[in-house]
């Protein structure tokens, strides 16, 4: 499976084809919550990875700061808070100012590809082997 890797102010890992999929196993009756857990759990294998990777600086507040969240649609990988409001310069740089990216986030997302697209492939079979069997309630 094919991924993608989303810039902005936080960044994303989104499987790509994951609104197809979602459409097809909604019209196929297959629970949605089960692909939020699923993409939760291939964020939370991102984390430990860009914690390690991103600049501890003279604090590791942006370490700290890093976390998982989810959607139906895509795993999340968010750093930065109020109180570490530099997470999206440091890891996409600001040209303006001189400050080079780090990419640390997507660099994790990367690095830990093959786990996270095997949590994928698994749910996914997990799942179509429910539609198939006609047991789509678990």
């Amino acid at each position: 499976m094919a991924s993608t890797y989303a810039a902005g102010g936080n960044g994303s890992i989104q499987l790509k084809g994951a609104s197809e999929l979602a459409r097809g196993l909604k019209k196929a009756g297959a629970d949605m919550k089960d692909l939020r857990q699923v993409n939760k759990e291939a964020a939370q294998i991102v984390v430990p990875e860009a914690k390690n990777l991103a600049p501890k600086g003279k604090t590791g507040k942006l370490a700290a700061s890093v976390r998982a969240g989810a959607t139906q649609k895509a795993g999340v990988v968010r750093a930065g808070s109020k109180r570490v409001p530099y997470a999206g310069v440091i890891d996409y740089g600001w040209p303006g100012h001189n400050i080079k990216p780090t990419h640390f986030a997507n660099q994790a997302a990367k690095n830990t590809e093959p786990q996270w697209t095997q949590l994928y492939a698994d749910a996914v079979q997990k799942i179509i082997n429910r539609i198939t069997t006609g047991d789509i309630s678990k």
